[in-house]
């Protein structure tokens, strides 16, 4: 039925006043098999609604296939039609995502009846989309510059937890919304970390000015139990946490899985002391004199870019009982190494002889310390100062192509098996954020790795290295064992033969000599 003109006035100052209204009267979408309809919200999508439009900053963490990218183009198209002067930017990691979602906003407005839509279209190609009351929105990859340089009415990001750089791009754009602008962040969840994980959950602590939303699977009116197991049939366990489920900890990338993720993360715990010049030094337990234990080091240049760090870890329990990270000079990192492996029972002293490294090993070389770790080139087995000079051995520990993987699996090993007990927070959230990225594990853009790489070495170390010197060890005590049982004379009571008495190990050699083998043993 045709509207009269005071009809139009009014449904125009209502479809203003409530953008729901707007969607579910007017709006038109896309569906794939039966093309155009009316958008009928569900009742989640109206709450969405109404809750872009009571609060400024709202983050969003949704199931796939639930119509949230679609509720927030009708949200753009209703606030371009209804205020002036908007200025609207959707960035996604490509931009043809961007474009897409700029793509539904058109085809809403385009097909609102005509007394009801713009008919002067100021811009319209594929990224761009202004209407002649000049309000505009644009599309941009995260990679562009635009919309940092003026201020923004909106800012919507898409699929935020896969965007590369996000931290950076938040940066940039913030300022931009500085006089009143808002900001919509939806995405499936990509594992802990990462700036939508932690907008998120800092939201949900009140520690961010964002309002959440959680929207799984199960919101939907016409999904039930049946329809989930036919739809996971053939799905992983992350495509499941990822796509429906709405679960951070078991959908990432990460290359610890998130299962033994959040264990770590929930047993971390604070230092007992917090020291050093720089107060970067934590330790939780004091040195044991009974104890073992391995330091392992990774020096950057100490201008800020990257961070210097060590980890002391017991050998025997293989738990992390103190730490360093800081933004140390490596002429200052060799005698504060010097002196935590010192007071640590001279611990076997593991370095990445990288070109940083090399400077420190070499000083720490000249202060004379005794149990530097030392590796054989071609094999990287583990040998002692001693032995490196006859097998050509080079001090430190060489990361390349070859031992990267190796050292990383070791970790995971270790912390799958739960054979390492992590206490830091700072190593915890850098396994938080180090992912597989093209097949190769590695952190995410703009977070750092180095303590992640330095416990990977200790595990490795201690995995292989330390553990094939044990075993070596073992094997000779165990033979050495054998042969003094063995070719000491017994007691005995049988005529014609002598006993003999004593605890000392001996060996009959083929010279006809006996030979003492106590040294061997204490050796």
């Amino acid at each position: 039925m045709a509207l009269n003109k005071k009809e139009m006035m009014a449904q125009i100052v209502r479809c203003g006043k409530d953008p729901a209204f707007f969607c579910k009267k007017y709006a038109k979408i896309s569906h794939p098999m039966r093309g155009s309809i009316p958008f009928d919200l569900y009742d989640f999508q109206e709450e969405a609604l109404k809750d872009f439009k009571d609060n400024r900053f709202s983050v969003i963490l949704k199931a796939r296939q639930l119509g949230i990218s679609t509720t927030v183009a009708a949200y753009v198209a209703w606030l371009m039609l209804f205020h002036k002067d908007k200025n609207v930017l959707v960035v996604a990691t490509k931009l043809g995502t961007a474009a897409n979602l700029v793509k539904k906003i058109k085809a809403i407005h385009k097909n609102l009846p005509a007394w009801l839509k713009i008919s002067d279209i100021a811009i319209d190609n594929r990224n761009s989309f202004e209407l002649s009351n000049g309000s505009m929105v644009k599309a941009s990859s995260t990679s562009g510059d635009a919309g940092r340089s003026e201020a923004l009415s909106l800012l919507v990001i898409d699929e935020a937890a896969f965007v590369e750089g996000i931290d950076e791009l938040w940066a940039g754009l913030y300022p931009t919304l500085s006089t009143g602008g808002r900001c919509i962040a939806l995405s499936t969840p990509n594992g802990v970390g990462n700036w939508f994980h932690k907008t998120y959950t800092e939201a949900q602590e009140n520690k961010n000015d964002f309002h959440t939303i959680r929207l799984p699977w199960n919101v939907h009116p016409e999904r039930d139990q049946n329809w989930f197991e036919k739809e996971t049939r053939n799905m992983s366990r992350r495509e499941i946490a990822q796509e429906l489920e709405c679960n951070f900890n078991a959908s990432g990338d990460t290359v610890i899985h998130g299962d033994d993720l959040k264990l770590i993360l929930d047993r971390t715990t604070e230092p007992d002391h917090k020291t050093g010049f720089d107060r970067n030094y934590w330790i939780w337990k004091e040195p044991d004199p009974h104890s073992e234990y391995i330091l392992v080091a990774d020096v950057a240049r100490g201008d800020g870019s990257d961070f210097s760090v060590a980890h002391v870890f017991d050998v025997q329990t293989m738990e992390q009982v103190a730490e360093y990270q800081g933004k140390i000079t490596p002429d200052m990192f060799a005698p504060l190494l010097f002196s935590i492996a010192s007071e640590y029972n001279d611990a076997l002293l593991i370095i990445e002889n990288n070109s940083l490294g090399i400077g420190v090993l070499t000083r720490l070389q000249d202060l004379a310390y005794k149990n530097l770790y030392y590796s054989v080139k071609s094999t990287h087995e583990y040998v002692d100062e001693v032995s490196a000079q006859a097998l050509g051995g080079v001090a430190g520990f060489t990361m390349s192509m070859k031992t990267r993987p190796l050292v990383i699996a070791k970790f995971e090993e270790f912390v799958r098996n739960k054979l390492i007990t992590i206490n830091s927070v700072r190593l915890a959230n850098e396994i938080k954020t180090f992912v597989w990225h093209n097949g190769r594990p590695q952190a995410m853009r703009s977070y750092n790795d180095d303590l992640v790489i330095a416990a990977c070495i200790g595990c490795w170390v201690r995995g292989t290295a330390l553990t094939a010197n044990q075993r070596e060890a073992d094997y000779k005590k165990a033979l050495l064992t054998s042969i003094s049982v063995s070719s000491t004379k017994l007691n005995t009571k049988i005529e014609g033969q002598h006993g003999y008495k004593g605890s000392q190990r001996t060996f009959k050699g083929t010279d006809g000599k006996t030979h003492d083998l106590n040294w061997i043993i204490k050796g």
